[in-house]
């Protein structure tokens, strides 16, 4: 049977296409916008997304910028602490951020990252029944290995932390199960640690174009060290991958450093198990960078040399920390 053209009639108790057209209408008018990476898909403009959402932005800065005419910077990273006694390359660390076996007190010390583990919250599951050691005590560790630093360095250096992958476990599994606990103090890596650490993502030293870049990881495999400087234009240190050498390039703009510092924990230690008793090609020590007229002398590398003895070797001298 034919219906009339006036009305199209409906079932009993099912809405007619009128009144599925204005909520269709509704919904679409009352969507909120999508916010991702500053750009919105209705609403405010870019810049003041930024202003509005700034308030939420985590507490580290995301990159310091530093001068450095003549001096000497000390750069470390990958303590990787569980509790025991400090490691020989940490050790030597500390004594070489108070001037010692240097002829001048290093005015900057950078701790560039994963001095906190994180076994606990890793995303990797545990291997057999091994003991890993709770949050709190990894922190515990964390806060007394960077007071040595701390108290060892002159009172006018500058000490800055940058962020590694292993730092990053502590805010984002917080942030992952509890968001909700956004802004609360102690929830923040940073919180715990002395505010005479300055924590970012990246340091510059002497921006421009034979200045230095500082940062945890950029390039990863076995040259990394050469692509860091050839990537970035500029010499350029890290750590991450604790296989601690140097590499030169020299082009038309003159010469520049990939330096990866090695680690400062015991490279045989317990929070590496998983490396299944593999040959590693890791070495434990740090580096000492010399700025003379604003630009970077060769570097230099501390190296341990006999984790028994307490041994590193520095300027073909071997010392015992």
């Amino acid at each position: 049977m034919k219906l009339p053209d006036k009305k199209r009639a409906t079932r009993p108790g099912r809405p007619s296409q009128q009144v599925l057209s204005a909520k269709r209408k509704t919904k679409t008018t009352e969507r909120r916008p999508r916010v991702f990476s500053g750009r919105t898909s209705s609403g405010p403009r870019p810049s003041r997304v930024h202003e509005e959402n700034n308030r939420y932005a985590p507490s580290t800065a995301p990159r310091i910028d530093i001068d450095l005419e003549d001096g000497v910077m000390l750069v470390g990273s990958d303590g990787h602490v569980w509790p025991g006694a400090p490691s020989v390359a940490h050790r030597s660390f500390v004594e070489f951020a108070a001037g010692e076996h240097l002829e001048e007190t290093p005015k900057v010390v950078i701790y560039n990252g994963d001095l906190f583990d994180g076994s606990k919250i890793s995303r990797h599951s545990p291997i057999g029944w091994e003991n890993r050691p709770e949050v709190a005590d990894e922190l515990d560790v964390c806060k007394l290995r960077l007071g040595e630093i701390e108290d060892a360095a002159h009172p006018n250096a500058r000490l800055i932390y940058n962020l590694g992958n292993h730092c990053l476990w502590f805010c984002s599994r917080l942030a992952d199960r509890v968001p909700e606990f956004s802004r609360v103090k102690g929830f923040d890596l940073a919180d715990h640690f002395s505010n005479r650490w300055a924590m970012t993502w990246v340091t510059f030293i002497n921006d421009g174009p034979h200045g230095v870049v500082c940062k945890h990881k950029f390039k990863g495999g076995t040259h990394a060290a050469h692509n860091n400087a050839l990537w970035a234009g500029r010499s350029f240190i890290s750590g991450h991958l604790h296989s601690q050498k140097i590499s030169a390039i020299t082009n038309y703009s003159g010469t520049f450093w990939g330096c990866d510092t090695g680690c400062l924990a015991f490279p045989g230690g317990p929070q590496f198990t998983y490396t299944e008793g593999n040959p590693l090609d890791w070495r434990a020590g740090f580096g000492v960078f010399t700025f003379r007229g604003g630009k970077l002398l060769p570097p230099e590398l501390v190296t341990v040399w006999n984790h028994e003895r307490g041994e590193v070797c520095f300027r073909g001298k071997i010392i015992r920390v």
